[in-house]
């Protein structure tokens, strides 16, 4: 080790610009404990020896952020080969060569051009070698070599968040974890205390503390209550050197929010609270709200109210509105000013989760007086029942009265009330009530056979103030009397053979009651008086409330006497007696051997097997007269297809011509001139019928031409005059048109010829709601309208 140092010595010496030194004992630790041997290369495995080093060399240090306005000295490479003439030549390579790190290549000293960072880098590697400057052989072995970085404590620890946030519990203990905070250094933590990080607490105190090694913050006062602050913020500072004096620091934020816990209890801010309902306030009504205060929130503050003791407990009800937390008051049976106009309640009001660790504190729980003082209104009369059931006999009299309705005003006023009978439900005005006292009688007569039950509606208004009023059903049923006789229970109508033998039975008879029988009816069947001697059949009573009709003789002959009307007389055993007289009707038919029936005289009777003699020749009749009534339908359509009137649209004779057009008035010169018929010249005598061939041709008579101002009556009158008297004249069916309406007409003009000489305006709209037939005679009065208003 002497020698060491004293090279070390000399090598300092002969470097007189060194910017620093390195402590001795990490600079010889850079330094081979003995000198180094290297395997030359170029000699063959035989050949090969250990020889000595021939250049020296050393592990460089560096700190990092040199602040200096020159180059930083790293250190000297030298040869043994070098003898000091410039013979050799230093090359460096490796990290940062040529740009961070720097040789001379003449004396082999090392600089280092930029700050070094250690944090950035904190080693680099490079290889230096010395050269012939002639041969550029080299002379040693390339030889690698480290330059290591020093660390400074230039760098301040830093927290892993820039602010944090925790709760706890309010009343926590002393000492209970809040949270743990973390921060770093970024400096070498095996070099010196650059990187070792104490925690204090700058802000806070006295309510939290910090741990200095590991950052946990903690609970440092006890009792803390949310009530009086929520919000804690604790500042903590992260010093490194060990928190000695001249090391760095770096602080955070810590927002502490105190959460809550149930450690107070609700309390009623009064201890009495007075309320006023109506007594018409109708069940499950709300009456007032009361709220106790809890300086808990959420669950801690939910609040249960309910009704301990007082004289309403079973009148009042309470509670909570989930949103407010306040207790509602509501009622639960209808009030009565009469009765009672004032309850005392008391109300409790409890927390609903309740933590054990704070009971201590008190009963979670507080309890107030609620005074409700009824108030009165008017209202409406009170009928001594809910609905009333009145009976009737069917047979009593007119304004006989039934039964009797009862309401009362119940205020204290005790109103009069006057009663009236709902005409809704009573629209035949079957009954009728007395205002005054409320009983009820009939104002027409009664049938329960009609109508069982009468179910009718009185009201019962105040007379001060008939907008107070009431309502009650009456259930009226109408009891039975025995007013209906007994009556068959259908229509007989039987028949009887010609061979029928004596007591033969022919029909059994039945009968029916509209009356009502509690023990039930009992009919008496019996021949009339009158037809009881004289018969030919006779009748039994059944006693079940039938009867059987037997044949008296032997035999019936039914061209003696085709139809028997046999009067049955029915009575019921009910008081009074009603009795009535049915008749049976009973034919006599022609039978077989087996009693089948096969005709009754000349009608037709419904038989089993078809229809009778008489039915089939109706029929036949009528088919008869069908064929007949085809037959002269289809002669006569044969008969007018003889002489057609028109063969060709061609046909040119006196007929109705139609050219769709109005005509344009008197002063029309183009239209038809009636000077024609006037002149029967005009006409072409030589055109005849060309429909028909006339069977004896006669000459055609001319007639004297009419005046020019003849009368169109008398006009047409002469001509219908020459053609009755014309042999020459058509003998067949033709319409012939005159176009003339006569005088005095009610219906006046419909021609449109003297519209033209009218002064106002017509309006021609009606013809339009005519129908579609005149559609077209609409279109057009509706355009010369419009052509005069354009």
């Amino acid at each position: 080790m002497r020698t060491y140092h004293c090279f070390w010595l000399l090598f300092w010496a002969g470097q007189p610009h060194q910017s620093f030194l390195t402590p001795l004992s990490k600079r010889t630790s850079g330094f081979p404990e003995k000198e180094k041997v290297l395997v030359l290369s170029g000699n063959s495995r035989r050949d090969l020896h250990r020889s000595k080093r021939s250049w020296m060399w050393n592990q460089f240090f560096l700190l990092e952020e040199y602040t200096g306005t020159d180059y930083q000295y790293v250190g000297k490479l030298h040869s043994d080969q070098d003898k000091g003439d410039g013979s050799l030549k230093y090359i460096l390579s490796g990290d940062g060569a040529g740009d961070l790190f720097i040789i001379n290549e003449n004396t082999g000293d090392i600089q280092a051009t930029k700050r070094l960072d250690r944090e950035e880098k904190p080693v680099y590697i490079l290889r230096a070698q010395a050269i012939n400057r002639r041969t550029g052989r080299p002379v040693e072995p390339e030889s690698e070599f480290i330059i290591k970085i020093h660390d400074i404590n230039d760098n301040e620890p830093m927290f892993t968040k820039d602010v944090y946030n925790a709760s706890i519990p309010e009343m926590s203990d002393v000492g209970t974890f809040v949270v743990q905070v973390t921060a770093t250094d970024a400096d070498d933590p095996t070099y010196g205390n650059s990187a070792k990080v104490v925690y204090s607490i700058l802000q806070g105190q006295p309510y939290f503390s910090v741990e200095s090694e590991t950052g946990i913050i903690k609970t440092a006062l006890l009792n803390m209550d949310r009530e009086n602050r929520e919000q804690y913020q604790v500042v903590i500072q992260a010093k490194d050197m060990g928190g000695q004096m001249g090391g760095l620091s770096g602080t955070t934020t810590v927002n502490i929010t105190l959460t809550d816990v149930n450690d107070n209890p609700p309390r009623f801010p009064q201890s009495t609270y007075q309320f006023r309902a109506p007594e018409s306030t109708p069940p499950d009504s709300p009456v007032g709200r009361i709220k106790a205060n809890d300086a808990d929130v959420d669950e801690n503050a939910e609040i249960e109210y309910s009704i301990t003791e007082g004289d309403g407990y079973d009148m009042f009800g309470i509670t909570t509105d989930k949103d407010t937390q306040e207790g509602i008051i509501t009622v639960k049976k209808a009030l009565d000013f009469e009765n009672k106009n004032l309850y005392i309640l008391k109300v409790e009001a409890t927390n609903t989760h309740v933590d054990p660790r704070f009971l201590y504190l008190g009963p979670f729980k507080d309890s107030a007086t609620v005074r409700i003082q009824v108030e009165d209104v008017d209202e409406p009369p009170v009928f001594s029942r809910p609905a009333y059931i009145m009976e009737v006999k069917e047979d009593v009299p007119i304004n006989s009265v039934i039964g009797t309705v009862t309401a009362q005003d119940p205020d204290a006023a005790k109103n009069p009330v006057k009663y009236s009978v709902d005409r809704h439900t009573d629209m035949d005005r079957v009954f009728n009530i007395n205002s005054g006292n409320g009983s009820i009688f009939t104002s027409k007569p009664l049938d329960r056979e009609t109508l069982l039950w009468h179910n009718i509606t009185v009201i019962a208004a105040e007379i001060n103030n008939p907008k107070q009023s009431s309502r009650v059903p009456v259930f009226i049923k109408v009891l039975d009397v025995n007013d209906n006789a007994p009556e068959f229970a259908m229509f007989y109508e039987t028949f009887v053979c010609e061979n029928a033998k004596a007591e033969q039975l022919i029909q059994t008879l039945s009968a029916v009651d509209k009356d009502d029988s509690y023990s039930g009816h009992q009919f008496s069947f019996s021949l009339a008086p009158e037809a009881a001697s004289s018969s030919n059949f006779t009748l039994q009573d059944n006693r079940d409330n039938t009867a059987g009709i037997f044949t008296r003789k032997n035999r019936y002959n039914r061209h003696e006497m085709s139809t028997y009307f046999l009067p049955v007389v029915i009575s019921d055993n009910d008081y009074p007696i009603q009795s009535s007289t049915e008749t049976v009707t009973i034919r006599v038919c022609a039978c077989d051997h087996r009693g089948k029936m096969l005709s009754c005289n000349a009608e037709a009777l419904i038989h089993p097997t078809g229809l009778s003699t008489g039915a089939l020749i109706a029929i036949l009749l009528c088919i008869i007269i069908l064929l007949v009534t085809v037959v002269l339908f289809t002669a006569l359509r044969r008969q007018r297809k003889k002489e057609p009137l028109i063969i060709s649209k061609e046909d040119i004779r006196d007929n109705i011509v139609s050219y769709n057009d109005e005509g344009g008035g008197e002063e029309d010169t183009q239209a038809f001139d009636i000077g024609t018929l006037r002149n029967p010249e005009a006409i072409d005598d030589n055109k005849l019928r060309r429909d028909i061939v006339p069977e004896t041709l006669f000459m055609p008579r001319r007639t004297a031409t009419a005046r020019d101002n003849t009368d169109v009556r008398d006009f047409i009158n002469q001509r219908l005059k020459e053609n009755d008297t014309d042999p020459t004249a058509p003998p067949y069916d033709s319409l012939a048109t005159y176009a003339y309406e006569g005088n005095g007409s009610v219906a006046e003009s419909l021609s449109s010829l003297e519209s033209v000489t009218t002064d106002g305006d017509q309006d021609y709209d009606y013809l339009s709601d005519w129908g579609p037939r005149f559609k077209k005679l609409a279109d057009m009065y509706g355009a010369m309208d419009s052509d005069k208003d354009s």
